[in-house]
């Protein structure tokens, strides 16, 4: 990846600063709303970074946000012990297999699979909340299937990712946990594991770029934490609606192309 380290850093200042700002607004509609993996992914791609080595890339600079945002739900971090151990290990071990299976997709299969895997995020962040409340007010799920659906979530999060957190906060509400807040500190501690183990194998296979993760990294942080006073004034169901908008967009542009 040295070489293309090389060329992105050399590229045009224009670029360096596209790539920047998206992952200023990518930050911020994290910590507002979710869904910012579905602008930073093709801005990565649009950068010219192959497709593999942009989802690893775009998981290296998105995991900064998501372990800041655990640290800040700390205190809201509230689950049995053995609930906690078992989940959490089933996304590590899905973080692994699903970084695995990533690893062993050839570049081809991989960039044609990107407008399904488009869709499904959108579709996934679209009728979430829908969704979520349809599974609470239908089913009580034991704790054995609720692993094996983290751990399903953890894999399909290894590899792609976008709509992970939106699937682990409905297994978390049909659980019982019982507050927006509590749910949010257990998702982000589940997704910060799962991508930290995934990130691992990224970085020792070497197809992280670093240039461009360092700084989008550091312009999420910058997004996520300047974003805590306008998200007191801002709608997050409008956020909600421009990130969809992005999706179905780029979604469209990755199935023409």
């Amino acid at each position: 990846m040295l070489d293309l380290n090389s060329q992105l850093i050399s590229h045009s200042l224009l670029l360096n600063l596209f790539l920047f700002f998206i992952a200023i607004i990518a930050g911020a509609i994290n910590a507002i709303a979710g869904g910012g993996g579905l602008i930073a992914f093709p801005a990565l791609i649009i950068a010219g970074i192959p497709a593999i080595s942009a989802n690893a890339t775009n998981t290296a600079a998105m995991w900064v946000g998501t372990a800041a945002s655990t640290f800040a739900y700390r205190r809201e971090m509230s689950l049995g012990k053995r609930e906690f151990l078992y989940l959490t290990t089933a996304s590590i071990c899905g973080g692994i297999f699903g970084s695995y299976l990533l690893l062993h997709t050839s570049p081809s299969n991989f960039a044609n699979l990107i407008p399904y895997l488009m869709l499904t995020a959108t579709v996934l962040f679209a009728f979430g909340k829908k969704f979520n409340a349809w599974l609470q007010s239908r089913f009580q799920i034991p704790l054995w299937l609720a692993i094996m659906i983290q751990l399903a979530i953890s894999i399909y999060g290894g590899y792609f990712g976008g709509g992970a957190g939106i699937l682990m906060l409905a297994i978390l509400e049909i659980m019982g946990v019982k507050t927006i807040h509590n749910m949010n500190a257990i998702k982000s501690w589940l997704a910060t594991s799962l991508n930290a183990f995934a990130l691992l194998h990224f970085i020792f296979a070497g197809i992280v770029v670093w240039f461009p993760a360092i700084l989008m990294a550091i312009g999420a942080l910058i997004g996520g934490y300047g974003s805590a006073f306008f998200a007191r004034q801002v709608n997050s169901e409008w956020v909600r609606r421009f990130i969809i908008g992005i999706g179905i967009m780029m979604t469209s542009y990755f199935f023409v192309k």
